[in-house]
């Protein structure tokens, strides 16, 4: 249950804790629409966020769960009437949700990652952008070094900026100052870990590799993750800063959930790239919901 999304994964898991993605959809929520920097679910997106509920409890009854697990973050954790939402969805469909923390999510992301991603023992940067926080992982294939969820979420930051039609030249400047002292506390562990890869997950990276593979830049190589050249990503975050929302909504591969929120989500990706001299790029279609499985499966 993200801020921007509810993601449905249905695995059939196998004896030797290893397991097998059956189904993976996802339902549009924005449940931090109105209100996320109130603390606050509003209305509308309250009943999105059962709506979205009930349309995946018909698909997890069509394939079969025997059992369902499900996870809150961002929105939900802060939320004044977060817990109305958990008990309501308890009551209406007999699934009890847990609400993590921003700490076991920065954790089940890095899970998630590690199994898309062929990492080794070099040091890479890891990042999922959400609509109510973004995780930031340093680490490698043995374990994490460095972890932390910070509320810079987009729907935080499109609600907190407010940014023109398209953005401004010093409204880009506003949104970097920002990072620069939300993020200060990210420059020792980058320092000492020197990470020179990043690796993101979830819907602004699908998003980056989905608008270049349709546009015949890049190749869908069926893989959980796909290496996306900077020179690439470069061009892709220019054209992406000068459109209008219309403008974006006609690229092809774009998801109509990120038009309004893929600018500020660039913003976000350039700004780290730039201020830690990132060299490399690499996108992973596995996320939260991929590490939760992989640690009930093997028992970790």
């Amino acid at each position: 249950m993200g801020t921007n999304t509810f993601n449905l994964l249905v695995a059939s898991v196998n004896g030797d804790s290893s397991y097998q993605i059956i189904h993976s959809s996802k339902q549009a929520v924005k449940l931090g629409e109105g209100g996320i920097n109130q603390k606050f679910i509003a209305p509308a997106a309250y009943q999105r966020g059962l709506s979205a509920i009930g349309e995946h409890m018909r698909t997890i009854l069509l394939h079969g769960a025997n059992e369902i697990f499900a996870f809150a973050t961002s929105a939900t954790r802060n939320a004044s009437n977060g817990p109305e939402l958990v008990a309501d969805i308890k009551n209406l469909f007999g699934v009890e949700v847990k609400v993590i923390d921003g700490d076991e999510e920065a954790e089940l992301i890095y899970l998630g990652i590690r199994q898309a991603v062929q990492l080794n023992d070099e040091n890479v940067l890891m990042i999922d952008i959400g609509g109510g926080s973004n995780e930031i992982i340093i680490g490698n294939a043995s374990q994490y070094h460095w972890k932390k969820s910070y509320d810079l979420g987009i729907s935080r930051l499109l609600q907190k900026f407010n940014p023109s039609n398209p953005i401004l030249e010093n409204e880009i400047g506003a949104v970097e100052e920002y990072l620069e002292t939300q993020l200060s506390d990210l420059v020792t562990p980058m320092e000492q870990y020197k990470p020179k890869m990043i690796i993101g997950s979830s819907g602004s990276f699908d998003t980056y590799r989905n608008v270049l593979v349709a546009a015949n830049i890049l190749s869908a190589n069926g893989n959980p993750s796909l290496n996306i050249p900077m020179e690439e990503y470069f061009k892709l975050h220019n054209r992406l800063i000068e459109t209008t929302t219309q403008e974006r909504s006609a690229i092809p591969g774009m998801d109509p959930m990120r038009v309004e929120m893929i600018v500020l989500a660039t913003i976000f990706t350039h700004y780290l790239i730039r201020r830690f001299d990132i060299q490399s790029m690499v996108q992973s279609s596995y996320a939260l919901k991929e590490g939760a499985v992989w640690k009930m499966v093997s028992g970790v």
